[in-house]
């Protein structure tokens, strides 16, 4: 059992070190720019490009992903994030710092992606779920310790030192991975077949088939989507209705963020150690369901305690629902083409996501906030009701217990 999960073990502490640091170079990286400029707008432009940079690699990155060695390819994103970040507090340009940090994005959503197919490659069908729960929690603690880390370095230190700790610990993120083993013996991109645009739009057809003949994995994924493209509208809003709507102050409303983090750690240990009774389908369905209800909560809430119930209930389901769609995923989709499909989903995500948050935030600035927020809960809520019995149908019940590892999968 040790044996087993050695390198999955070493995988997750790769992650959890390289997304703590990624928490503390962001807080920093605000202060920073905030302090230079003294303006919102500049730091806004810092979240703006998280998006943009998800959106413009998309299109062709799984077509790279796809073709070469994960692990030496997450090892060289590492380096070169490590490299970038370490440069950035001699930046003055300001110009230039949003360029450098744009290409950081591009680097962390190359990673992303091919951290989930070298996973799925790593782990075992039958302990993916549990890996999955183990992931989310991990993600979780960064999201809580994160921003108290950062806070405690700039009590000893600046913005500029966490930055330089950030850069550190992709290199050792780095070393971590270097010593993963090297599941992929031969790449198929080789130096006469270079990245084109021809393969790009070969490869936008092929996936896009697979689509429309696996209909049913496709459009469980695409609910998923959509239910991250409502969560991100929504989210977008959220601080701006806890301290105009609810009139929390800042200290409140950290300390509501605190208890939304709490929610995600409480569901993930629960997904992790009750895997044995835990059903995928009853993970996406509580999950798809649940995590509308808590946003509904906070939508017409009065006073703190209800808008912590909401909070917790929303992250604590969200939980369920992220560890059942990845596991689903990982289980249905074949690891050859993981990358591509991944890609040309998240093009669409990324388009729906600006949209819906730029519509979100120019309702709320003509009708009220809360009713803004109450309408789009509702509508997510709807999108759950329409996920469960979609989740829940007999006929594709082989899909959601499939345990034996077979590389070809439903190929």
């Amino acid at each position: 059992m040790h044996g087993m999960w050695k390198h999955p073990a070493l995988l997750l502490s790769s992650v959890g070190i390289s997304n703590l640091g990624a928490w503390v170079y962001f807080i920093a990286l605000n202060l920073i720019v905030l302090e230079r400029t003294n303006s919102a707008f500049a730091v806004s432009i810092l979240y703006m490009l998280v998006p943009i940079a998800a959106l413009l690699s998309s299109f062709w990155s799984g077509t790279v992903i796809d073709r070469v060695d994960k692990r030496n390819l997450m090892v060289l994103l590492d380096v070169s994030r490590a490299v970038l970040i370490a440069v950035l507090p001699w930046i003055d340009s300001l110009f230039v710092l949003y360029a450098l940090v744009f290409f950081i994005n591009i680097g962390s959503s190359l990673f992303e992606s091919a951290s989930l197919i070298y996973m799925t490659k790593l782990v075992s069908k039958t302990n993916r779920q549990r890996f999955n729960a183990l992931k989310n929690f991990i993600q979780s603690c960064g999201f809580i310790l994160g921003p108290t880390i950062a806070g405690l370095l700039f009590l000893v230190g600046s913005p500029t030192f966490a930055i330089y700790l950030n850069a550190g610990a992709l290199g050792l993120s780095a070393l971590i991975l270097f010593s993963l083993p090297d599941i992929e013996k031969q790449t198929t991109i080789t130096g006469a077949e270079r990245l084109s645009f021809a393969m790009i739009v070969a490869d936008w057809k092929e996936t896009l088939r697979y689509a429309h003949k696996h209909r049913y994995i496709t459009l469980v994924y695409a609910l998923f989507c959509v239910m991250t493209i409502f969560m991100s509208g929504l989210d977008s809003l959220e601080a701006t209705f806890a301290t105009r709507v609810l009139d929390f102050s800042e200290s409140t409303y950290g300390f509501l963020v605190s208890i939304a983090g709490l929610g995600i750690i409480a569901g993930s240990v629960i997904n992790a150690t009750c895997t044995k009774w835990l059903s995928l389908r009853f993970l996406i369905g509580f999950g798809a369901i649940a995590t509308p209800v808590g946003y509904l909560i906070f939508a017409t809430s009065t006073d703190f305690v209800i808008a912590a119930l909401g909070f917790f209930l929303l992250t604590f389901a969200l939980s369920f629902a992220n560890t059942g769609f990845l596991s689903f995923y990982q289980n249905n989709v074949p690891v050859s083409i993981m990358g591509r499909f991944s890609g040309v989903i998240n093009v669409a995500e990324s388009i729906l996501i600006i949209g819906l948050t730029l519509s979100i935030g120019l309702l709320a600035e003509t009708f009220s906030i809360r009713s803004t927020y109450i309408v789009f809960s509702l509508g997510f809520l709807v999108l759950g009701l329409i996920t469960f019995p979609v989740v829940f149908q007999r006929s594709k019940q082989e899909l959601y217990t499939m345990t034996v590892d077979d590389e070809a999968k439903v190929s």
